[in-house]
């Protein structure tokens, strides 16, 4: 348990064959009807495109839970020319938005992408680009496409492009743990590092170029940041003792760590490049697993000091922390929203560890999950979904639930148990 317009894309090779397979497991009753028509190949009759785009921003909008795409099989037509549409016989059929592009090649390695999204019943264009993409960013060129739709229908920022980073244990001999980056859709994984040694609680930098994680490789933990695409790797921390949970300020600056170098964990923030320590928390407990609040001004913590595990907040700059938990007999592992209005967290009661959320202003906690044994909870960058561990049969699997509850999905890996989920920030 945890206690204790035109964009240019940068792309990354996979380096694992290991794709995460989404399935929805409950869906918001009466999504938005929208069809995705099939992008048309504008290059020789005799090739086809390297990536189906309209298969690709079909499937991300349906993950949302938001949209019912139309299937293919189903469409009136799989062919459109945008300037000759006959919006009738998608009206008929109840489709309320439509979208229709094509793809061009340039010469070997390029391409160019166009899409327009219709108001099917108004009969009008809502939005359309032109998106130039290299052969290795046609994905990432159809999640900005998911993206842009799902923000002009919703009024809320799509997080398609966004990526997740997570661990996964595979039972080789010796066991072997791996640090992998993947699409938020689960394809292009990066394994940032494998090792025969346990690793632990990965966080993103702001700027989504860097993660923080701990590992054990030295047969004691240590902290340890490492560049995402450049694969550059620093020890940050590693004293006598407990050397976990590390969290980045929102300014990048900073990371909040859980140390017992000096007897009891305790929680420090450490300024960064220069590693000088500050202790904010003293405690005969545990103090442990910290989490910012998006302004910089709040640490949430996990810590006994009260009997049993529960949140607690402090000023980032110290003093007297304010316990915010009391239901149930267990609250941990806070993640913060985007918006800074909530938090969610492990919370357990009568045997059972669930994701739930609680608002700050009021203090209501709302459960989310039923299974028994859900953690590591991490919102995603636009605050719709979150992330966390759960497990399914005998497997460790990821899993993500709408922050209202109505949502719900699970990440199952093609191998090994998969553990401590962390959502990306926007790629900026």
């Amino acid at each position: 348990m945890g206690f204790l317009l035109a964009l240019t894309f940068i792309g990354f090779a996979p380096s694992s064959n290991a794709v995460l397979q989404i399935e929805i497991t409950q869906g918001v009753e009466g999504a938005l009807p929208i069809a995705i028509v099939p992008f048309t190949w504008q290059g020789s009759p005799n090739t086809s495109p390297p990536e189906n785009i309209a298969t690709i921003v079909s499937n991300d909008l349906y993950r949302s839970g938001l949209f019912a795409p139309m299937p293919v099989s189903d469409m009136p037509v799989s062919r459109i020319e945008a300037d000759k549409i006959n919006f009738a016989p998608w009206r008929v059929m109840g489709i309320e938005n439509l979208v229709v592009g094509d793809i061009r090649p340039v010469d070997g390695k390029n391409f160019e992408i166009s899409f327009r999204l219709y108001d099917v019943f108004k009969g009008e264009q809502l939005t359309g680009f032109r998106i130039p993409s290299s052969y290795i960013d046609l994905r990432a060129s159809a999640h900005h496409i998911s993206d842009i739709v799902y923000e002009r229908l919703t009024g809320e920022k799509g997080a398609f492009s966004t990526r997740i980073a997570y661990i996964s244990a595979l039972a080789e001999t010796p066991k072997r743990y791996v640090l992998q980056v993947a699409d938020a859709d689960g394809f292009n994984a990066q394994t940032i590092l494998e090792s025969t040694h346990p690793l632990m609680s990965p966080a993103w930098s702001p700027d989504g170029r860097r993660l923080a994680y701990v590992s054990f490789e030295d047969n004691r933990s240590a902290i340890y940041v490492q560049g995402v695409y450049t694969g550059k790797r620093t020890k940050i921390a590693s004293f006598k003792g407990i050397n976990g949970a590390p969290a980045w300020s929102p300014d990048g600056t900073k990371l909040a760590l859980t140390l017992s170098k000096d007897g009891n964990p305790e929680i420090y923030i450490m300024d960064l490049p220069g590693k000088e320590l500050r202790r904010v928390t003293r405690s005969s407990g545990i103090d442990t697993e910290p989490a910012w609040s998006p302004d910089g001004n709040t640490l949430v913590f996990t810590s006994d000091r009260g009997g049993k595990p529960h949140l607690y907040k402090v000023s980032s700059r110290g003093g007297r922390p304010e316990r915010l938990t009391f239901e149930g007999d267990y609250n941990a592992r806070a993640a913060f929203s985007p918006d800074g209005k909530r938090i969610a967290m492990i919370h357990g009661d009568q045997g059972r560890f669930r994701i739930a959320v609680q608002e700050l202003k009021s203090g209501e906690v709302t459960v989310l999950t039923d299974n028994t044994l859900d953690e590591s909870p991490s919102f995603a960058p636009n605050g719709s979904m979150i992330i966390y561990a759960s497990n399914h049969g005998r497997r460790g699997v990821l899993a993500a639930v709408s922050v209202d509850g109505r949502v719900r999905q699970r990440l199952a890996l093609q191998e090994g148990d998969v553990r401590e989920p962390v959502w990306s920030p926007f790629n900026k």
